[in-house]
């Protein structure tokens, strides 16, 4: 990860304060009448502030949505140090996990997903993990293209957790993804540095 100030960092603090209201008022109606139900007058009077307040920070509550969603998600990762961590069974272990909880949570929060509220958090998450593989893929030695495996394996983590999430009756996320990481491991191709060296050796 890249150890540059992120833009959010560099906002000016009554403008962050500003959008974390929004934010927070936001996520409290998602929980109360769920993502559809939601308008800007909703989100407004929540977070006492005027409509020209709201769209000076959001066009809309599809990108409000986005922002939100994509912050819990870092959140998550961030927990777990997912994100700054090396490439192990276990971390990929929690990695299912985290996304498979994250998805049960976000449709939890939206009793009738729309295919735009599905698309958003389908982005965010499958970008995410595709960043974190990628950091991991950097510290291992692999014989296909680094890239293109992350995505891969960033394309099937995510359809993996809407399966499971679509199953009503679904094992608890740590049985899952005990029985689908023999679907995504091998095709990452990792190997420790040290311990491709000794192959080829």
């Amino acid at each position: 990860m890249s150890s540059k100030p992120s833009t959010a960092e560099r906002i000016d603090p009554r403008v962050k304060r500003t959008r974390a209201l929004i934010q927070q008022a936001f996520m409290e109606l998602l929980d109360e009448k769920g993502f559809q139900a939601i308008t800007i007058q909703d989100i407004t009077q929540k977070a006492e502030i005027n409509r020209a307040t709201f769209y000076a920070h959001y066009p809309d509550k599809f990108a409000l949505l986005d922002t939100s969603m994509h912050h819990i998600f870092r959140q998550e990762l961030e927990k777990r140090t997912l994100n700054a961590c090396r490439y192990s069974p276990q971390n990929l272990h929690a990695l299912i996990v985290t996304v498979c909880e994250f998805i049960a949570n976000a449709n939890s929060r939206c009793k009738a997903p729309s295919a735009q509220f599905e698309t958003l958090i389908e982005e965010q998450v499958r970008n995410q993990v595709q960043e974190v593989l990628e950091v991991w893929l950097q510290q291992m030695e692999t014989t296909i293209d680094l890239k293109m495996a992350a995505t891969v394996a960033s394309w099937t983590i995510y359809g993996l957790a809407v399966q499971w999430s679509h199953d009503k009756n679904h094992p608890y996320a740590e049985a899952y993804a005990d029985q689908v990481m023999p679907l995504i491991a091998p095709n990452l191709h990792l190997k420790p540095k040290n311990e491709f060296t000794r192959a080829l050796s």
